[in-house]
């Protein structure tokens, strides 16, 4: 008897999806430095200026020069994350709270896109400058101006590092995100608890956001 043989064909390729026409080209800076964004701490402030201006470098960016302006964007808020953090850990803030642990996704995500556009694909990182002048305005007036507060509450210098108020410091640790700035125990006897949970949950989403790209 001849044995009977089947044969199968190969299962198409899945198509890749389209990339938005919007993330092919340079396009205008879709972020701007305002009053709004003001937090009234120079220090703070004039980091912040000099990341929308990068952002804006990028967004106006031709291939050519896509990747060495994402790289400078990079390093500069590994540097600028770097110094909240540290003024964040000099001021009572426990080591994995809700801001600390934004920034680390948020470098996270930054230098998988610096990874591929260095292997040639320059839409991600096209995306991602789109993502984050949605992410920063947010993040900016909640968390940053939460930890201003903070750290003029304390009598926190960022230029010297000297604090003036010791013995204004949080007696917990501070986890919490949001403009309350507080631990969660502490939260529940301050005036807007419930939109720094809030305010937290949005962050969460913006994130993820910007996660998207990769």
């Amino acid at each position: 008897m001849n044995a009977v043989t089947t044969s199968t064909s190969p299962e198409p390729a899945a198509a890749e999806p389209a990339v938005p026409a919007q993330f092919t080209t340079p396009v205008p800076p879709g972020l701007a430095w305002s009053d709004a964004l003001n937090l009234s701490m120079p220090v703070m402030d004039q980091t912040h200026v000099a990341f929308v201006d990068l952002l804006a470098q990028v967004q106006t960016a031709e291939d050519a020069d896509l990747v060495g302006r994402w790289q400078t964007l990079v390093e500069h808020t590994e540097d600028h994350f770097g110094q909240e953090d540290r003024w964040m850990a000099a001021t009572g803030f426990a080591p994995g709270s809700c801001h600390m642990t934004q920034h680390a996704v948020v470098l996270k995500v930054l230098r998988e896109g610096l990874q591929l556009g260095q292997q040639g694909q320059f839409w991600p990182i096209r995306q991602m400058a789109h993502e984050l002048t949605l992410w920063f305005p947010h993040h900016a007036q909640t968390m940053d101006a939460g930890l201003a507060l903070h750290l003029k509450s304390v009598g926190y210098d960022p230029v010297t590092g000297q604090l003036a108020q010791p013995e204004a410091l949080p007696e917990q640790a501070i986890s919490g995100c949001g403009g309350a700035c507080s631990s969660s125990d502490q939260n529940h006897d301050k005036p807007g608890s419930a939109d720094a949970s809030a305010d937290a949950a949005s962050e969460a989403e913006e994130v993820q956001a910007v996660g998207g790209a990769a």
